[in-house]
């Protein structure tokens, strides 16, 4: 069993296999299920992302008034204007946007890590799709290669906005998906460690301060920047950049800071964006004059 991504890694090239098939034969053994069993659950994870997206693409509004529709305010942006971040990076942001728009609203959603992180892996993955024609095969070991590395985090740090910030959650999640999109046009195992260190570095330090303590604002637009940063780092890691902080020791680092973060930046509503004039009048008219969740 691989614990970090150097352990994943020397396994990959020592066996002359993909990362895919590294969590794969893991899954295996640990949950002692076929071959069959742990790739059917991810396809029906596959489809489930894939609906979401659909759904928000439609257009949806949360319960709240706080979030809805901007996924559909990107996709008729792309088409009636030359998008100044180009087609694929901007679908990316669009899928990821719709992906968190139905979890406010209530929808069904893949957490991967978490809710609140939903939009990254498969926005980035519904928008190379266009791009790359995978099978429907490649498509689920994208989420296979992507759970891998959130294993990593998961085992050594943590993947919450109330245990790290939201370095942990949006932040591992556009790791996760930059070290996948890696794996789905061709790079090597080490390039897709490459991509999530350098995703991850960008993101260290952010701070989970959700507007009236709901999973909307500013979340379902950092999963936006969290998909374009993705997109962005696994070209990075193509070009053949690296990271000058190796992979474990990044999420060694993301790990030590959300520690260090203070109780208001992690998921509290007490910090932030949710401690501005703006963001204590929304969450006072959603629950009162008490301004808080009851």
């Amino acid at each position: 069993m691989f614990r970090t991504v150097a352990e994943l890694i020397e396994r990959t090239e020592n066996e002359n296999i993909s990362i895919a098939e590294a969590m794969i034969t893991q899954e295996m053994d640990v949950h002692e299920k076929s071959r069959e069993e742990i790739i059917g659950q991810m396809e029906r994870n596959l489809t489930v992302m894939e609906k979401a997206i659909e759904d928000g693409l439609r257009g949806v509004r949360s319960r709240s008034g706080l979030t809805g529709g901007d996924a559909v305010l990107l996709q008729k942006y792309m088409h009636t204007h030359q998008p100044l971040s180009g087609i694929l990076l901007l679908d990316a942001v669009s899928k990821a946007v719709a992906t968190n728009e139905v979890n406010a609203a209530m929808g069904v959603i893949c957490a991967t890590p978490t809710a609140g992180s939903a939009g990254c892996v498969p926005g980035a993955l519904f928008a190379v799709k266009e791009r790359l024609n995978p099978t429907r095969e490649e498509m689920i070991n994208f989420l296979f290669t992507s759970g891998a590395f959130g294993f990593v985090v998961a085992n050594n740090a943590f993947i919450s906005g109330a245990a790290g910030g939201c370095q942990a959650e949006v932040g591992s999640a556009a790791a996760m998906a930059s070290a996948a999109v890696v794996e789905m046009a061709g790079g090597t195992p080490k390039q897709s460690a490459e991509a999530f260190a350098i995703t991850l570095k960008n993101m260290l330090g952010l701070v989970c301060d959700p507007v009236a303590g709901l999973v909307e604002v500013p979340c379902v637009k950092r999963n936006a920047a969290g998909a374009s940063n993705a997109i962005v780092s696994a070209d990075m890691a193509l070009a053949g950049i690296t990271s000058k902080i190796p992979c474990d020791e990044v999420i060694g680092a993301m790990y030590r800071i959300g520690r260090q973060m203070p109780s208001a930046l992690r998921e509290t509503a007490e910090g932030g964006l949710a401690a501005t004039p703006t963001g204590r009048e929304l969450a006072a008219k959603i629950y009162g004059n008490k301004g808080e969740k009851e």
